[in-house]
């Protein structure tokens, strides 16, 4: 072992160039997982101490005990408390202080007439709590609220609006209501909850604008009074609360909260750094492992002396993984140090764009430490596992050899395993998406694909090249011909090197993929479900935004340009004892403004008692129309619907309709998501949409786009996810390109008394140059081809896959734009990565390069 540590230590002194490339892959690898694990960590203790701190004062929640969810949805909806239960909270022995804390949807406008937030995170209003123990925001400048009209917002958001002390704006709620600005608050000690918005009104305020009716609440804080427990107060609070009425701890109602915001957020924020860590780590394992590979190639000589000489398979296998993991330890703790740094940069940078980090140390695990440190030395050591054992089977007679020959382009076995496996995915796939629609077998066929275009990589190689190369001659001569010839050298090695391009190619072609066909698919939706002229939306998602007011689509509907305007809104309820969302509106208009497919029944006969459910649903429920369902409502009340229409398309409408009738004894913050429009016959789009806007500015002015504008914004966010999803894979194909450049500079190192001779036969530095660049270039174009041909097949599966597991019909896209671009960048990215090589190439003495063993 003391000779395989001397050889080890003695080629990495003497060899150190050829596993740079090695090292920034296990860096860059590393410090991406590293700095995502360490990120999480102290996002989440901020959380904990954000929600922590501001519920210090609040030992008991009152609130109802039940809560419908939706599908989709993991908060549930709950029924508002009574307000006057405060009173008798009150009188239970050991309460010190309790108040009713309403709450509902209340977006902010800010200076420049744009409404702040709503792009997901909830934008919140309720009435400013007087007691500072119980109220879990902070009065940090200015007053509390103490007429109508005056608000406190919390200090974030009056930055990203542009607004401070003494402001006048407006507050859509979703009427739209003109307040002042009197005071900034903090929550839990930061300026906001990440992007969440609050607006703190008077008490008398908050029940006019954010409730259905006084006297409710969404629930009651409780203080406690000396010496009496969270728990104990429970207990004594549950004795006179009724039935339908619940009481928990403060620590509950605060991890409860923490669950609801800052987990689910974080667990979704992680993983998704997490897969594309995943994906540079795959991407550096084949640069790794290519690495090795061309080390124990050109050590084959020295290796069969070493044999020769006596030493064992064993020693010459063990003095390679020592080498590996020489490497793979100092770049997985650089790694490490590098990944606490990007969390320290992004510690610094969150702040400035609203987003809470905390001000303090950085909140290092165990887990962050120890995984990123196990996973970069494993990657490392299993990629030079097999050159190492290779290397030990080196035979002494090798020595004699002058070169070896690499015949695996003409590998039958590999040619016969490589189709073989290339068909049972295929097979797979096509099995989980079009005869039995599963996403695990869709999954588990594009693993098998990725392996058998790695596995037929050498036998493709070849004959890519010969193709992709061929214009070369024509174009540069000599030159290009030389290049493609060196490209077709070694079928694995430029398989191999090519690989790694291939994954991130192929990873980011996916996504376009994908992405495009999550464009279509809603434009499709919009252009089949919606025949109206224009959409009136307040553009949000999640729990984002306050909607539009449901006076808006009257006040639209009464101008003279507009035929019809229907609003939809939003209420839930248990259908049959399942959560079911239920689109509020009236069913005549939107059957003139929505094609909903062929109707059974009739829409005209809802009133306060019908309802219309889709086909799918019907199905679900076991109903036809005159059939009867009970509904559930938040309010606790029951209610006997009958059936009075089935109809087809759910896409915009939903899958439940009922009257504004029937739902108004039900509501609490009345709402609509969107406000359908047909213009009357004669009036021009320009004409009628001028004419909505101007009504539309008196609501909070929500959009007014035309039915193609209101398909693309409705599509906006995948744009925002693409761009997301580009700057991260930028880290995968970074590494690619590195392995490239290693690949070829061992290459040059391997091919440098053939260099030597090419110069001393007239070649110049110039076509010297010229020729690596373009087997740079070659070898980039088979992976970037084979990139673009996995993605495209990938994209599919998973469009078809989403399209087998959601009600919705996707449709598949292949954007060729964006398809040709990725392959633009693919070849610049090869071009980019030979330009260092060849430029080593161009120096070598020619006569010391003659003389090279």
């Amino acid at each position: 072992m003391n000779a395989s540590l001397r050889l080890s230590a003695a080629s990495l002194r003497a060899h150190k160039r050829r596993f740079a490339g090695t090292f920034l892959a296990v860096f860059l690898g590393v410090a991406f997982l590293a700095g995502t694990l360490v990120m999480g960590d102290t996002l989440r203790a901020s959380f904990d101490s954000m929600f922590g701190n501001a519920a210090r004062g609040t030992d008991a929640v009152v609130r109802s005990a039940d809560a419908i969810t939706t599908p989709g949805e993991s908060q549930g909806v709950r029924q508002p408390v009574a307000t006057d239960l405060t009173s008798t909270i009150e009188r239970v022995p050991g309460v010190a202080a309790a108040v009713p804390d309403i709450q509902g949807a209340g977006q902010l406008v800010g200076s420049d007439g744009e409404p702040i937030g709503g792009q997901g995170p909830p934008t919140l209003a309720g009435n400013w709590i007087t007691d500072p123990e119980l109220n879990p925001y902070r009065l940090a400048e200015g007053r509390a609220p103490q007429k109508s009209g005056e608000v406190v917002v919390n200090r974030g958001t009056a930055e990203r609006g542009g607004l401070s002390l003494g402001d006048t704006t407006v507050l859509r709620t979703p009427d739209p209501v003109t307040v002042t600005i009197v005071g900034l608050a903090t929550f839990g000690g930061e300026d906001g909850m990440a992007q969440v918005t609050y607006t703190g009104m008077t008490r008398a305020d908050a029940e006019k604008y954010l409730t259905a009716r006084p006297g409710q609440a969404a629930s009651i804080l409780v203080r406690a009074g000396p010496d009496v427990s969270q728990q104990e107060l429970v207990e004594r609070l549950a004795t006179v609360l009724p039935q339908d009425v619940e009481a928990i701890t403060g620590q509950e109602s605060a991890e409860e909260n923490n669950d609801m915001i800052a987990g689910q957020f974080l667990s979704i924020f992680t993983l998704f750094l997490l897969v594309f860590s995943g994906v540079a780590l795959l991407v550096a394992t084949f640069s790794i492992h290519n690495t090795f590979a061309i080390v124990v190639a050109q050590r084959t000589r020295e290796n069969a002396l070493l044999r020769a000489l006596g030493a064992s398979r064993r020693q010459i296998t063990a003095a390679t993984l020592v080498e590996a993991s020489a490497v793979a330890v100092t770049a997985s703790l650089a790694g490490l140090a590098g990944g606490i740094g990007i969390a320290a940069g992004l510690q610094a940078l969150f702040p400035a764009i609203g987003f809470p980090f905390p001000e303090g140390s950085l909140v290092i695990g165990a887990l962050s430490l120890l995984l990123p440190l196990a996973v970069g030395i494993l990657v490392c050591l299993g990629s030079a596992l097999l050159p190492a054992v290779r290397a030990g089977h080196t035979a002494p007679l090798a020595a004699l050899r002058e070169t070896a020959v690499d015949t695996s382009g003409a590998s039958r076995t590999r040619a016969v395993t490589g189709t073989a496996l290339a068909a049972l995915a295929l097979a797979v796939t096509l099995t989980g998406v079009l005869v039995t629609p599963s996403v695990w077998l869709a999954g588990t066929g594009a693993a098998l694909a990725l392996v058998a275009f790695v596995v037929l990589g050498p036998v493709a190689s070849s004959t890519a090249v010969r193709v992709l190369g061929s214009p070369l001659h024509r174009l540069r001569g000599i030159t290009g011909g030389l290049a493609r010839r060196n490209a077709l050298r070694s079928p694995k090695r430029t398989a191999a090197t090519a690989s790694a391009l291939m994954i991130g190619v192929a990873v980011v072609s996916l996504f376009t993929v994908f992405g495009a066909s999550l464009k279509a698919t809603m434009d499709q939706t919009v252009s089949r479900s919606f025949a109206g002229d224009v959409a009136v939306s307040a553009p949000s998602f999640g729990a984002g935004g306050s909607g539009l007011s449901p006076k808006l689509a009257a006040a639209v509907e009464a101008l003279p340009e507009v035929d019809t305007a229907v609003g939809l809104g939003r209420g839930v309820a248990e259908v049959n004892g399942d959560g079911r969302a239920l689109t509020v509106t009236d069913p005549v208009a939107l059957n003139r403004t929505f094609d909903l497919g062929e109707i059974r029944g009739s829409l005209a006969d809802l009133g306060t008692t019908g309802i219309a459910v889709t086909e799918k649903e019907a199905d679900r429920l076991n109903v036809t129309p005159g059939d009867t369902t009970r509904l559930t409502f938040t309010d606790g009340q029951e209610q006997t619907f009958t059936v009075r229409a089935v109809y087809g398309q759910s896409e915009l409408a939903g899958d439940y309709v009922v009257t504004r009738a029937a739902w108004a004894p039900h509501r609490t913050q009345d709402a609509d998501t969107l406000v359908a429009v047909t213009f009357a016959d004669g009036v021009s789009t320009a004409q009628g949409k001028a004419a909505v806007e101007q009504v539309a500015d008196r609501y909070g002015n929500p959009e007014v786009q035309t039915r193609d504008e209101y398909a693309q914004s409705s599509a906006g966010g995948i744009d925002m996810m693409l761009t997301l999803v580009y700057a991260l894979l930028a880290l995968a194909v970074l590494i690619a390109l590195l392995g490239i450049a290693n690949t070829l500079t061992l290459a040059i190192h391997e091919r440098t008394r053939e260099l030597g001779l090419l110069r001393a036969v007239g070649q110049t530095r110039a076509q010297l140059r010229a020729m690596v660049r373009w087997e740079s270039v070659l070898v980039a174009a088979f992976g970037t081809a084979g990139g673009l041909a996995l993605g495209a097949f990938l994209g599919w599966v998973l469009v078809k896959a989403s399209d087998g597991a959601s009600d919705s019909a996707f449709a598949f896209a292949m954007p060729p734009v964006q398809l040709a671009l990725v392959a633009l960048v693919g070849l610049a990215a090869g071009a980019l990565a030979g330009l260092r090589p060849a430029s080593r190439a161009a120096r070598l003495n020619v006569l010391r390069a003659i003389a090279t063993e």
